[in-house]
Parts: structure tokens; C-alpha cells; sequence
């Protein structure tokens, strides 16, 4: 099945397809790792009882300082999870669209590159 082009609205970005495969109209992973993927959701658990805690901390007046500790943590941990993810992806969904040929392929080089420039800002 073929896959759509991914809408980059509002970007001058080029939109690209990528090895993930198409499961009822939307876009799905190729392949998840169960253990990752429990991993990075109780890691989401947490991140988000940070910011419930950081929104405790502005309501309170806590030291600014301390709040800006905290927001780098939650900015880490969610770093921690994109670097899971990545790595999820190109095990799977980029190693995929590799053998599928050259056309899935360079399109998937494509969406890399833009991932890597995204996710090094």
C-alpha cells in the first residue's frame, strides 16, 4: 500500500513518506519493541507528574531557580524518550523502508534528516 504524503503545513519543509506502514488510514510503526514501549510510557507517567508538579511549583510562588531545575529535568527526560523512539524507528520503520528499494528509501533518508534537525533544536 502506498503512503501518503505527510502534510507540512505552514513549513517550507518538503513533505516525505517514511517505512512506516498504513493501518486503517493513519500512519503506524512497522515494528515496537513491548519493552520499550512500556519503558518510554511509564517514563511519560512520570514526565507528567513532573509538570503537575512544576504547575504546583508556579501556583505556589515556589523560587524561580527551582523551577527552572525542574523544567530542564522534564525537558531531559522527555529528550530521554525522543532518543528511544528514534532509535525504535530506525530499527524498524527506516530499516523496513530500506529494503523495500531505493524510492521508500530515500524518502525515509529524507524524513531522517528532517528528525535529526527537529530533534537537535
Amino acid at each position: 500500500m502506498p503512503v501518503p504524503k505527510r502534510s507540512t503545513k505552514g513549513t517550507a519543509e518538503p513533505s516525505v513518506t517514511c517505512g512506516c506502514a498504513m493501518h486503517a488510514g493513519a500512519r503506524r510503526a512497522t515494528g515496537v519493541d513491548e519493552a520499550l514501549k512500556a519503558g518510554n510510557l511509564n517514563r511519560l507517567r512520570r514526565i507528567e507528574g513532573q509538570v503537575r508538579g512544576l504547575q504546583q511549583m508556579v501556583d505556589s510562588d515556589r523560587y524561580c531557580a527551582d523551577i527552572l531545575v525542574q523544567i530542564a529535568s522534564v525537558q531531559e527526560a522527555l529528550r530521554g524518550v525522543g532518543r528511544a523512539l528514534l532509535r525504535n524507528h530506525l530499527r524498524h520503520c527506516v530499516s523496513h523502508a530500506v529494503v523495500q528499494g531505493p524510492e521508500q528509501a530515500d524518502a525515509t533518508f529524507d524524513e531522517l534528516v528532517q528528525l535529526f534537525d527537529r530533534h537537535s533544536r
